[in-house]
């Protein structure tokens, strides 16, 4: 997968909790479809860092 996914899924996760009003949910979006690419060309490692970004995303919702 390389760093490329995972880097972005961080930074679309962040995107998202820095988001306000109806910008958040094009950015949940966004950050959803982030990491599910990123999570399905990764590591076992990598793995364990998207979950814990999926969990972040989990709690704005």
């Amino acid at each position: 997968m390389g760093n490329r996914l995972l880097q972005e899924a961080k930074k679309f996760v962040e995107e998202a909790k820095n988001a306000t009003g109806s910008g958040q949910h094009e950015a949940i979006e966004k950050a959803k479809n982030a990491l599910s690419s990123a999570y399905a060309n990764s590591t076992l490692a990598q793995k364990k860092q998207l979950r814990e970004l999926q969990n972040e995303l989990d709690q704005l919702l």
